[in-house]
């Protein structure tokens, strides 16, 4: 059941959304992220490098993250946008752009890296809608209370 539920839930993603930091620490996925052959979509304040020119399914927007949640919305349809980096999760929870919340937590404290939810404006209510718990990671989905 594992398997085939996180498996579904990767075929139901109809765009990705990820901040610059992540997208270029993996390469841009090497423009297809997980195989899928689905647009990615990245959130920065500056254009891309040149050489992201290799990834056509690669999208820079520089115009905020109202904007670059819409365009993957209009890509995506009926499908998941997923998100994808501490800061860009947290300006989606604050634009009250994020109905889902899914965290993957693995047994490594790695000492460093950014706090998913330490520069949060306000208080945010989550309600938990599934726990998967796994030998290699506990998937934790919770839904957002408005």
């Amino acid at each position: 059941m594992l398997a085939g539920e996180l498996l579904g839930e990767i075929r139901a993603t109809g765009a990705i959304l990820s901040g610059r930091r992540t997208a270029e620490q993996a390469d841009h996925w090497d423009g297809d992220h997980d195989g899928q052959g689905v647009p990615i979509f990245v959130l920065s304040h500056r254009p891309s490098d040149p050489a992201v020119a290799n990834y056509p399914l690669v999208t820079y927007v520089t115009d905020g993250i109202a904007s670059v949640m819409a365009q993957a919305k209009a890509v995506a349809g009926d499908r998941n946008v997923d998100v994808i980096g501490a800061y860009t999760a947290q300006r989606a929870i604050e634009a009250g752009l994020l109905d889902e919340v899914q965290i993957h937590q693995i047994p490594v404290l790695f000492g460093g890296g950014r706090r998913l939810f330490d520069v949060l404006s306000s208080r945010v209510e989550l309600e938990i809608v599934r726990v998967i718990d796994a030998l290699e990671a506990t998937h934790i989905r919770y839904r957002i209370r408005r």
